[in-house]
């Protein structure tokens, strides 16, 4: 008889919970009538309320025990609650904008949930296997989402492309687990600082450039960036929004997992590379973004811009720069949610209002929401006192500890160039007239939305020692 490891089910406590709750949520949609459908919203910000109270109260541990494929430390705590966070805003922001599109169905919350899991899987995985299916559970429900809206060419175009492309960036990621696994002869990330003599194995080196691109993807970092406009463009809002974020936290929370935290002994292989991608990543996004029109589009080449931001952190090979980096995105999560809520109410002729032009004159007309999208501007383009100042001060800061003074500088200049199109948002909206084909009626939920978010960037750009408090213990406890 085999003998099964001993199992303790409470470290998986918070993905338990979120799985049950996608199943939940489909389960009710069967029970509700077409008129009852806004009882999901409230069962699925229960279900999260529900999930963030395990993850702050779960066990720490690995799973199975001793040396499992899963473990619950710091870091995987952390992404779990910015994940949950984000994935309650994104409920909230869709308010408005999924009655209107008649797309408030038990499998749309089911999606985020299901996509909210992976992104946990990949953040506790010490295992490429673990890791890869944490991908792809955070993938599929996404290329999904993206053609929600079916009637839309746009968005069946958008989920057509971020399928194709993904499924490759997917081969891309296996290949390099395959490399790996037969240089080191191990799937187990705690394991390959074990083989220390292994530095210029060509499989060891050709697998992590592999993975580099499968983990690339998902963050939109160049040269893997190109699926992003289109997909951010066509899908819809309340999904380009929640794809911004929770793609972003699953491809870096496997970033820190492979990189600095598992293949430390190799640092002065990936370094370079991963210093290389988040300059051109800089540079590409901000430059890029200052052609745009389209706000959906700009806030691709944001995130891609922001992309290179966070891997600067990495690049830094520094315990500062793992923080640092973490730190930065949950910064990310905040200000660009807070700026899709800010938009996602707007209704330009039945349709999406999705050009920066609709947005003249909004603030005037509602002086809170331009107040609102002015401090996430500010934000995201790094001027203080927000959040996002902070977070570019700790990563420039840490570069320049790591010895990138260069990437510092850089980040510093392409920085000064977003201000540009950055504040070009804010400044339409307190300039010009109203168009009168454009409407702006946020409920109470989309208007709570954007509080949280407003309140979470002013806390973390005048306040920031609690959240640093926490990034700071489980970066010494990881390292």
């Amino acid at each position: 008889m085999i003998p099964l490891p001993a199992m303790d089910l409470r470290v998986l406590a918070p993905e338990i919970s979120v799985a049950g709750a996608a199943v939940a949520l489909l389960a009710l949609d069967l029970l509700l009538r077409r008129g009852q459908r806004a009882l999901l919203r409230w069962a699925a910000l229960g279900a999260v309320a529900v999930a963030l109270g395990v993850t702050l109260t779960s066990v720490r541990g690995a799973f199975p025990e001793e040396g499992g494929m899963f473990v619950r430390d710091g870091i995987t705590q952390l992404f779990e609650v910015a994940l949950l966070l984000g994935l309650g805003i994104a409920i909230l922001l869709g308010a408005d904008y999924l009655p209107r599109f008649q797309l408030e169905r038990g499998e749309y919350y089911a999606l985020l949930f299901a996509s909210a899991l992976g992104a946990m899987i990949m953040a506790g995985s010490r295992d490429f296997l673990l890791l890869f299916l944490g991908l792809e559970a955070l993938s599929i429900p996404l290329y999904v989402l993206a053609g929600f809206a079916r009637r839309s060419p746009r968005s069946l175009e958008a989920g057509m492309k971020y399928f194709l492309l993904g499924a490759f960036s997917s081969a891309f990621f296996l290949y390099g687990v395959a490399l790996v696994y037969g240089a080191a002869g191990t799937m187990r990330l705690d394991a390959l600082s074990a083989v220390p003599g292994r530095g210029g194995d060509l499989l060891l080196l050709g697998g992590m450039a592999l993975l580099t691109i499968g983990l690339g993807f998902k963050a939109a970092a160049v040269p893997f960036h190109f699926w992003a406009p289109d997909v951010y463009e066509g899908a819809p809002l309340p999904v380009t929004a929640f794809m911004s974020v929770v793609a972003k936290l699953g491809a870096f929370a496997g970033i820190l997992r492979v990189f600095p935290l598992s293949l430390g002994f190799l640092a002065f292989r990936w370094i370079p590379v991963l210093a290389g991608i988040a300059a051109a990543t800089m540079v590409l996004g901000n430059v890029v973004a200052l052609l745009q029109g389209n706000f959906k589009r700009l806030m691709a080449y944001s995130s891609i811009a922001h992309a290179g931001y966070a891997l600067v952190g990495v690049a830094s090979g520094t315990p500062a720069g793992l923080w640092s980096t973490a730190f930065y995105l949950v910064n990310y999560l905040f200000m660009t949610l807070g700026a899709f809520a800010v938009v996602g109410p707007l209704v330009r002729e039945g349709a999406e209002a999705d050009l920066i032009e609709d947005y003249a004159g909004i603030g005037a007309r509602r002086p809170l929401l331009g107040a609102a999208m002015a401090l996430f501007m500010a934000s995201l383009a790094g001027i203080p006192p927000t959040g996002g100042f902070m977070a570019k001060l700790y990563i420039f800061t840490a570069a320049v500890q790591g010895g990138q003074v260069w990437l510092a500088v850089l980040g510093v200049l392409t920085s000064v160039v977003s201000v540009s199109y950055y504040m070009r948002v804010a400044y339409v909206l307190f300039t010009g007239e109203v168009r009168p084909d454009v409407q702006a009626n946020p409920s109470a939920l989309a208007s709570l939305a954007v509080a949280l978010a407003a309140a979470a960037v002013l806390l973390l750009g005048i306040f920031p020692a609690p959240v640093l408090s926490v990034v700071q213990r489980v970066a010494n406890l990881l390292l």
